[in-house]
């Protein structure tokens, strides 16, 4: 096996994100046959003993990647320390331990829809970084009746705190006497966009739902379950924009 990069080969092991991993070697954290390494270095698993804070570094993990229909409720989150429910107790026993399942993204726990999971740092990374354009498709109810106005400067980006967003993709799908659905396609997804835009505009989000991913749609998949999804899914998603 031909030397890799070690962020690189950390990642791929569902241990971290190859984000996280250039963190840790920034940090000084990983040895490789002994010696500290730094951010660049290269090893291969089949003859270097890399480790991790004193610990081998498992394995490469049987790659996962898991399309889930989140319910209301339920934490974006490995873990909780108050208990709350989260992602990964959805899922069979396991997969919830030594897979190095973690969720790609984050929807809050007041959101609900279309979520994917996976132990592949390289897929997370892909499919969260802006520059990758990857869209998502949410049904959004609102209080109230937006008019064409409120519609248009929505469509063209409404600016937050951080600054101007991106234009979004809006269709009012539709009205009734004290709300309306809308259907909303995005490239990015800052920290609750839908519902702090939606405030500003006067029409506070009454229910949110994420129902594709790029090209992978919720479909028949019932709210708590969860599929996973076969080489021409992950394939649509690595050449998606």
């Amino acid at each position: 096996m031909a030397a890799e990069r070690l962020q690189k080969l950390i990642a791929a092991t569902g241990l971290c994100s190859r984000r996280r991993a250039e963190d840790l070697l920034r940090a000084g954290r990983v040895r490789v046959n002994g010696q500290r390494a730094s951010l660049g270095d290269r090893a291969d698993p089949s003859r270097d003993a890399i480790a991790i804070d004193g610990q081998p570094l498992a394995a490469a993990a049987a790659p996962l990647l898991l399309l889930l229909n989140k319910p209301l409720g339920v934490l974006c989150s490995c873990g909780d320390p108050h208990g709350r429910p989260t992602v990964l107790d959805l899922l069979p026993a396991e997969l919830q331990r030594g897979q190095g399942l973690h969720p790609v993204g984050r929807l809050d726990a007041e959101s609900r829809g279309a979520l994917l999971l996976t132990n592949q740092g390289e897929l997370t990374l892909q499919l969260t970084h802006p520059r990758y354009g990857h869209t998502k498709t949410y049904r959004v109810w609102v209080a109230g009746q937006p008019d064409r106005e409120s519609l248009r400067r929505w469509a063209s980006g409404v600016p937050l705190e951080e600054g101007p967003s991106q234009a979004v993709e809006i269709t009012l799908l539709r009205r009734q006497r004290d709300r309306s659905l809308l259907e909303l396609r995005m490239g990015e997804g800052r920290n609750r966009q839908i519902r702090r835009t939606a405030g500003l505009l006067g029409h506070p989000v009454l229910d949110l739902q994420r129902v594709a991913i790029g090209p992978l749609a919720l479909a028949d998949l019932p709210e708590g379950q969860w599929r996973h999804l076969d080489h021409r899914e992950w394939q649509s998603l690595a050449t998606h924009t």
